[in-house]
């Protein structure tokens, strides 16, 4: 007989009433604390069924501290749930209830994160475990995830609490290929629940208070924007802290055809190699869609690397590439993440692999572009750079339908990075080459934002401007776009200045040649 089977026997009534009347003082409190308890496990979003199945098993550690049985059930439970905070309560009561009861043979809790993993863990010395962030074990080896289960295995008949919490696919993935561990071990299963939509309009507008109109707003946004898919708790505080700071509910996201995506890459100004390509991808993973299994088309490697000088468009261009991916449904999330290899490489020893999980874990369902990426070149200086790119490729692998990388730099300093690296180029799909912006097409962007600012540009200013480009722009490091944007708006402060005595409105608005100011740009 399992343990939960075990446990079903001994309450063949579902659940009775005992551990309103506990023989133990429960930490010297009254009978109304213990109702609380109840209260707080009834308040859960977990199923019914869960909660009755937590009170049975708060219940046993009653029993068995009363002597009641002498059958002791080292506890292993999964906690199914999309809510952090949810688990958390749960791991919190169990933790509490131990504790009074001397359930386990330590308090000492463990909260044991997948992407800060210790291959030489010893559960056995731990009260209670909490394995959690399960998607990490992605990350790791065959080896690694088998030493795992070994050591979780081990601590079966230890006097211990031995929680894997997560949501359903994390759950899933964990325990492919060790099905007999998940069924042998854990027994016990606590499904969470999401609130309904009434449910988070009650709770967010009895903690700000709000007008009337706004309040009918609100319920239409949560009604549009949420779902059973998102953690509910970090929807709501973070929908309470944006409406507490702006006085104003956030903007709905909503799909854009391709169109309407292409319509603003093309308002870009040059770029034509890089829109080509673009488009050619949209047409391929269009044609994958349409057809479906039809034809014979594998999976479409979106893992890129974008080359070019410094404001060629770079990071424009991997905004608009999360937003296709997004509205063709490829990514779940038009999201993209931008860091650079000091967000990722740590200083220490044995740190930079959960950093660079903990950067992967936020980007997933979206994009993660990795700015100057060729400072995380392995050589003997900076060994931890290969602890994250070891990481990374793991996670190009392991998630190729969630996370979308895009590694960019200098094309000269980014080839030597590439050549250097055949596990990064094995995994790269797409390769884009943005080639500095000729005179012409600065003058155009510069013009494009004195338009869109409301300005008129005089013609001297223009010849003026050119001159300026002309004599910077083969220098190190020449900005491209930077350069020019970083004109503008030294232009636009000196013109203020210009103008300050005067009325007329289109001396307000012109631009002249004593405006453009390179005042303080490093050029060298």
């Amino acid at each position: 007989m399992n343990k939960m089977d075990y446990l079903d026997s001994i309450y063949s009534d579902f659940f009775c009433d005992s551990i309103v009347n506990m023989k133990t003082n429960y930490s010297n409190e009254s009978k109304e604390d213990k109702s609380s308890l109840l209260s707080k496990i009834d308040a859960l979003y977990i199923t019914d069924e869960s909660k009755q199945l937590l009170k049975k098993i708060i219940d046993y550690m009653n029993k068995y501290k009363c002597n009641d049985t002498d059958i002791y059930i080292p506890i292993r439970l999964i906690i199914n749930s999309n809510s952090d905070k949810t688990i958390k309560d749960v791991i919190d009561i169990l933790s509490l209830c131990s504790k009074n009861f001397s359930y386990t043979k330590n308090n000492d809790y463990l909260d044991y994160s997948l992407y800060k993993m210790s291959k030489d863990i010893d559960f056995t010395k731990y009260g209670i475990v909490n394995i959690n962030k399960l998607s990490g074990i992605n990350l790791e080896d065959d080896k690694t995830h088998k030493l795992l289960m070994h050591n979780i295995e081990l601590s079966n008949d230890k006097e211990s609490i031995i929680v894997i919490s997560g949501n359903n696919d994390e759950i899933t993935n964990f325990f492919l290929g060790y099905d007999d561990i998940k069924n042998n071990s854990f027994n016990f299963s606590i499904d969470g629940i999401s609130p309904s939509i009434q449910d988070i309009y009650n709770s967010i507008i009895n903690k700000i208070n709000i007008s009337d109109a706004m309040k009918v707003e609100l319920l239409d946004y949560i009604t549009k924007t949420y779902t059973e898919e998102i953690d509910f708790n970090n929807y709501q505080n973070e929908l309470i802290k944006y409406i507490s700071f702006n006085n104003e509910l956030p903007i709905i996201k909503t799909n854009k055809s391709i169109d309407e995506v292409f319509s603003e890459l093309d308002e870009l100004v040059g770029l034509d190699k890089v829109k080509k390509v673009l488009r050619e991808l949209v047409d391929l993973i269009s044609l994958k869609d349409k057809t479906k299994d039809k034809l014979n088309i594998s999976n479409v490697n979106l893992h890129m690397v974008f080359l070019g000088n410094p404001g060629t468009g770079k990071t424009t261009i991997a905004r608009i590439v999360a937003s296709i991916l997004y509205n063709l449904g490829y990514i779940k999330e038009n999201k993209l993440v931008e860091v650079s290899s000091k967000d990722l490489v740590a200083e220490y020893v044995g740190q930079t692999a959960s950093k660079t999980a903990s950067v992967i874990d936020k980007s997933l369902n979206g994009v993660l572009f990795i700015d100057e990426a060729y400072t995380l070149a392995v050589d003997n200086s900076n060994s931890y750079n290969a602890e994250a790119i070891a990481t990374l490729i793991q996670a190009m692998e392991n998630y190729r339908d969630k996370l979308v990388v895009i590694f960019a730099g200098y094309t000269k300093e980014m080839q030597a990075f590439l050549d250097s690296n055949s596990g990064i180029v094995s995994r790269i799909g797409y390769t884009l080459e943005f080639d500095d912006y000729t005179t012409d097409e600065l003058i155009k962007i510069f013009k494009n934002m004195a338009t869109k600012s409301g300005f008129i540009v005089e013609e001297s200013a223009i010849e003026y401007l050119k001159t300026i480009i002309d004599e910077n722009r083969n220098v190190k490091n020449f900005g491209n776009a930077r350069f020019v944007r970083n004109i503008y708006e030294k232009t636009i402060i000196k013109h203020a200045s210009r103008v300050k005595s005067n009325k007329q409105k289109k001396i307000l608005i012109t631009i002249t040649k004593d405006d453009i100011s390179i005042d303080n740009l490093i050029m060298k």
